[in-house]
């Protein structure tokens, strides 16, 4: 179930609305992970912890 996030997009250099799902990350946090819309690169945005 993908829904809408703001991540900042390494590549672009700039803040991007994409489409994620929430994962749990090694460190026990709470992100959403997506693709830039514009160039295709992964964009993560940490939400908290878990």
């Amino acid at each position: 179930m993908a829904e809408k996030y703001n991540g900042y997009c390494v590549k672009c250099k700039e803040k991007r609305d994409f489409e994620g799902d929430v994962v749990i990350s090694k460190t026990g946090m709470k992100m959403a992970k997506g693709k830039c819309p514009v160039c295709g690169t992964t964009v993560n945005r940490i939400l908290g912890k878990a």
